[in-house]
């Protein structure tokens, strides 16, 4: 059932709302960035027919199962911890969230927004549209700045120690560069979720976020950044490397764009994880057909500027959706170069495991299309336990000066910080 001419901005805050009452949810929203590569404009996936809730092992094995199980629309999360399925690597830090490391369902209604359209794929379409008209909007209470006592896993002191020690390891040559997290949390967290992402999506409105939710965990996610789509037989990655803040007016604006675009350190960050994307690449390439279709674009985004770099392939015949995706995960905007070394020396001088903060987030389609965000900028939150959770972090090279890079993990945290009523 297809409804044209709506409210869609009403009609999508109705949606959500009404998902957000089921036990499994799922809503992708581009906030109107459309590229060449973007399908819709909004995605929601509710309630579920069937699932795969499964940990780091054969995680990757039993989504190929479940995919040809299930060869409609099917959405879900990965998380960074399937890393360890996938090198010879473990992860012994302090988890408190309870994530699966996968989690894909079938849902039971589906809505797909495009433009003034609205699309919903259901049993009984029409009393979906009529259920969802009749939602009254809540306002949500000022609990969306809840009074939380937030805390560093690393502090200040103890994150530009680490930094420099990272370094001496880029100078002995044990990897060129990596990202290097930290965590922020709250305990006794009680927050409204729906509320909250509503917020952050206002605040930090970006191409590829999300709201997610798995019964009583929530990721509520403002990310501009694309791990991995497939449309046809064509594989697109595009790993951002390289932040600049937004400038006062437009004047200030354009000049830290340039100065972002001339500055050495972060066209090096960039083009080190572009020849790692490209690497990743090959295997699940036709020979010779992987390209850089775009480097050191520059995109503004209402918080920030970045620098993102397109890589493009054609899909080999003998390698599935799911082999492609196993074959460039981790993403490398995430991890460094070497890639396995990289994540190994992180799980050193990171004191809590990232979870599904580095994962990411997606959908595959009946065309055997799919679309999956890299998990940035995003609130991770346990409702049973009641723990929130954050992760920021940035590119280490041996150039890099830990004063800014601290400053660095702040910008990005800007928005989360503002959100949950800490600026």
């Amino acid at each position: 059932m297809t409804k044209s001419r709506y409210d869609v901005k009403d009609f999508k805050a109705k949606a959500l709302q009404w998902a957000s009452s089921f036990d499994v949810a799922g809503c992708l929203d581009s906030n109107n960035f459309a590229d060449q590569y973007s399908c819709f404009d909004v995605l929601m996936a509710i309630g579920v027919k069937d699932e795969l809730i499964t940990k780091a092992g054969d995680a990757f094995e039993e989504l190929e199962t479940f995919r040809k199980k299930h060869p409609g629309w099917i959405t879900g999360f990965l998380s960074y911890d399937l890393k360890n399925e996938i090198e010879d690597l473990s992860s012994k830090n302090v988890e408190n969230l309870q994530f699966p490391d996968l989690y894909f369902f079938v849902p039971r209604h589906l809505i797909v927004i495009r433009g003034n359209e609205i699309e919903i794929i259901s049993d009984n379409p029409d009393s979906v549209f009529e259920t969802i008209q009749q939602q009254i909007l809540y306002s949500p209470h000022e609990a969306s700045e809840p009074a939380l006592k937030l805390q560093s896993r690393l502090s200040k002191a103890d994150y530009l120690n680490a930094v420099e020690t990272i370094k001496l390891h880029i100078a002995r040559g044990d990897m060129y560069v990596t990202n290097f997290c930290q965590e922020f949390f709250a305990e006794s967290a009680i927050i409204d979720p729906l509320a909250i992402f509503m917020k952050l999506n206002k605040i930090s409105p970006n191409p590829f976020a999300a709201y997610f939710k798995w019964k009583s965990n929530y990721i509520l996610c403002a990310s501009p950044e694309r791990f991995l789509a497939k449309r046809g037989k064509k594989l697109i990655s595009q790993p951002i490397k390289g932040t600049a803040k937004r400038g006062k007016d437009n004047a200030e604006d354009e000049a830290l764009k340039l100065e972002l675009r001339n500055q050495v350190k972060e066209l090096q960050e960039n083009v080190m994880i572009v020849d790692l994307v490209r690497n990743d690449l090959t295997r699940s390439a036709k020979r010779g057909s992987v390209q850089t279709e775009e480097l050191f674009g520059i995109y503004s985004f209402k918080q920030v500027h970045q620098m993102i770099s397109t890589i493009v392939c054609e899909l080999d015949n003998d390698c599935t959706e799911i082999q492609a995706i196993k074959n460039t995960f981790p993403m490398g905007s995430m991890t460094g170069a070497p890639k396995i070394s990289s994540m190994q020396l992180m799980e050193q001088y990171e004191n809590s495991r990232r979870g599904v903060y580095s994962g990411a987030i997606g959908y595959f389609s009946p065309e055997g299309n799919f679309d999956f965000n890299v998990v940035i900028r995003s609130i991770l939150y346990n409702q049973q336990k009641q723990y929130l959770s954050f992760h920021v972090g940035s590119a280490i090279t041996y150039d890099a000066v830990s004063e800014k890079e601290y400053e660095e993990c702040m910008l990005k945290s800007q928005a989360i910080l503002e959100v949950l009523g800490q600026v």
